[in-house]
């Protein structure tokens, strides 16, 4: 118990002590006290070249050395690519407007607005016909697109059509049935 006091004490001594040039020259031996007081440094030579750049350039500097991937830049791109992210884009478009325009006729009676079918076809009624078929073209092309293209994915579920040359005649076969089921319904 007397053994405990007389470490404890001298730790604490040693702890409130300023290092002298001794303890500084034994640094690279680690007492127990200077370990447990938190005194302890390790020197060590940081490098065996001098260098004088900022450490914070360093890691730019190794990025500037690095080999960069070509990522999609050396592809050609394919109508693979341009379907799937048109169906993304039309499958949010759309959901995105439904959502819009449903929450707009739910508060309608609220705000004051009128959008009743009666008042709805009275102002498109009262459109240009050009503007009319730019509307319903507007609306009518993503809809027929992620329709047809939905369907195609649905027949790639059953595992058919996965050949290269499939997949582009089903890529432009979706392109061309949306738009022209998108100008018929539009006139």
């Amino acid at each position: 118990m007397i053994s405990q006091k007389v470490a404890q004490q001298s730790l604490r001594r040693l702890a409130v002590q300023s290092p002298s040039s001794l303890t500084l020259s034994m640094a690279k031996f680690a007492s127990p006290a200077a370990i447990a007081t938190g005194r302890y440094m390790q020197l060590r030579p940081t490098s065996s070249t001098t260098n004088t750049t900022d450490p914070t350039k360093i890691l730019a500097q190794q990025r500037l050395k690095r080999p960069v991937s070509p990522h999609l830049a050396i592809y050609r791109p394919q109508i693979t690519w341009y379907a799937s992210g048109l169906h993304r884009i039309t499958g949010s478009t759309l959901s995105g407007a439904l959502y819009v325009f449903a929450t707009a006729y739910l508060i309608s009676p609220v705000v004051g607005w009128h959008l009743e079918s009666a008042s709805i076809a009275a102002a498109f009624g009262a459109l240009p016909l050009l503007a009319k078929v730019l509307l319903k073209f507007s609306i009518a092309m993503p809809f027929t697109f992620h329709s047809f293209n939905g369907v195609r994915h649905l027949i790639w579920d059953t595992g058919r059509f996965f050949t290269n040359k499939q997949v582009i005649q089903t890529g432009w076969t979706v392109v061309a049935l949306s738009t022209l089921s998108a100008l018929y319904l539009a006139l």
